[in-house]
């Protein structure tokens, strides 16, 4: 880059640095004369922004109370307007000189934007028409001692967003907005699961065994025992010992860590929702997902049809039930019914330019066609059934075809939403599967499961029959919410330190 195109940028510094240097001798003016707003405990308000404007006909010549951050001011002589910022929204305040009296009216308009006041007045409607307070006091909460970026171009720079979520916040509304809802999503997916009969429950982060999906873990070490642990990457394990235990219906929501890559769709860690129900199959875990998916959007959205980037979705009409060999039949027109060995598919593969692994069987390979050629098509919301074993190591077997299983996989929007099974039970046929990842991994497949020892031991004890789900709760608020990347749900994503 250029000198000369350097020298703006510089100047824009410079300018920073020396509006910091004059907030700071503010600052100490301040404290110097006893008025020092760090010093301040508490403020008592009595109603936020948005309450005064939807209660203002019950408000109205009433005394009120509001503190957020002065987000505009507007000084006219021996009268002056500006606007507050708290969790609801903005409210204008009107304030004169005398009302607050000459020194007060002094203090206020040394104030700076960015500044967190508090105001206490009488609500009124202006010549304009705009809902706002009459200032009778005006009391500096806590000094802004950095710029916030200009008003009208707020903070755009994606990576700065992310890394300075508290100036995102203050900002740019739809990003708050963004984060209320996720709070009301997550509220609902409990009391939905709670008026099922479910039970929220706890389990470890910190674990020996990393199992319960194909992921890579994070280690660290335990100094207090001496031992190497690991990150989870699921909550399934430690669930169905609950179900074992007795518990018929548990759930948990939680992070999980998985030591991958950060791409729009993913974050390194997440939200996890896992749910466990004794007595019932993964056809009765799509009906749950169904119905908690329109129950949510329903409560949150107000609507069945929600907007989300180019398409609508549409969660009012039954779900589609499509099995994976069907779809890639549809898709492609390679019908894996009639492929017998792993080498036959290998050979379709590579007649399809589909790239694989010498260790890869023929299951892996519908899977890989499935990704490959099938996800992109499907935008309104599919369960896909019945995925073959190789990659299903959890999942009981279909009776009547024990080469795939009773799995299926939501998919919305092109995206994976949700992960389901007929939970495996069988302890001897658990410890094959266990055995075949292993072997996997001895082959260099740092993905795969290891051998859990206690809860092939909790299956000995017997397990029943058990429906289970993972739901990644940050991607159903990313489609609930019309956000295209997984940060943007995320108030506090995973970003590279800026000294690396």
């Amino acid at each position: 880059m250029s000198e000369e195109m350097n020298l703006p940028r510089q100047e824009a510094a410079q300018d920073e640095n020396e509006q910091v240097r004059i907030r700071k001798e503010k600052l100490a003016a301040l404290q110097e004369a006893g008025k020092d707003p760090f010093t301040i405990v508490k403020y008592d308000v009595t109603h936020h922004s948005q309450e005064i404007k939807d209660r203002f006909e019950e408000l109205e010549g009433k005394t009120v109370c509001v503190a957020g951050r002065m987000m505009s001011k507007r000084v006219m002589g021996k009268a002056s307007f500006c606007h507050v910022q708290d969790l609801q929204g903005t409210i204008q305040s009107y304030v004169a000189r005398d009302s607050l009296g000459v020194d007060s009216y002094q203090d206020f308009k040394k104030l700076d934007i960015g500044d967190i006041i508090g105001i206490k007045g009488l609500a009124f409607r202006t010549k304009t028409g705009e809902i706002s307070i009459h200032a009778e006091e005006v009391v500096l909460l806590s000094k802004s001692l950095q710029v916030l970026p200009e008003k009208y171009h707020g903070l755009t720079n994606t990576d700065m967003r992310y890394r300075q979520r508290y100036v995102d916040l203050i900002m740019n509304p739809e990003v708050r907005d963004t984060f209320v809802k996720r709070s009301k999503i997550i509220r609902e997916v409990r009391n939905y699961l709670d008026a099922k009969g479910f039970m929220e429950v706890e389990t470890p982060m910190l674990v020996a065994n990393a199992g319960g999906a194909a992921a890579r873990p994070f280690e660290t070490h335990y100094n207090a025992l001496d031992e190497d642990v690991k990150l989870r990457i699921s909550l399934e394990l430690y669930l169905k010992r609950l179900i074992v235990g007795g518990l018929e219906r548990v759930y948990e929501i939680g992070r999980v860590f998985r030591n991958e890559g950060v791409d729009t769709r993913h974050n390194p860690e997440f939200t996890l929702l896992e749910l466990y129900q004794a007595y019932t199959d993964y056809h009765g875990m799509m009906d749950l997902v169904e119905g908690m998916y329109r129950t949510v959007a329903e409560k949150v959205c107000g609507s069945l049809v929600i907007p989300f980037g180019e398409y609508e979705v549409d969660l009012s009409k039954p779900f589609a039930r499509l099995s994976m060999l069907d779809a890639v039949k549809q898709y492609t027109g390679v019908d894996f019914r009639e492929i017998k060995t792993d080498e036959e598919a290998k050979a379709v593969a590579k007649e399809h330019h589909v790239e694989f692994e010498d260790r890869h069987k023929k299951g892996d390979i519908l899977s890989l066609f499935f990704e490959e050629f099938v996800e992109e098509h499907l935008i309104q919301p599919t369960f896909v059934i019945d995925h073959p074993v190789e990659i299903s190591p959890l999942t009981k077997k279909k009776p009547e075809d024990p080469e795939y299983t009773e799995r299926f996989e939501l998919f919305i929007t092109q995206r994976e939403m949700a992960n389901a099974y007929s939970e495996l039970n069988d302890p001897i046929d658990q410890r094959k599967r266990f055995e075949a990842q292993e072997a996997l991994k001895a082959q260099g497949d740092e993905e795969a499961n290891s051998i859990d020892e206690d809860f092939l031991n909790a299956l000995m004890i017997g397990m029943p029959p058990t429906g289970g789900i993972g739901i990644g709760i940050d991607r159903m608020i990313q489609l609930l919410t019309n956000s295209p990347a997984i940060r943007d749900v995320l108030l506090f994503p995973t970003m590279k330190s800026l000294d690396k």
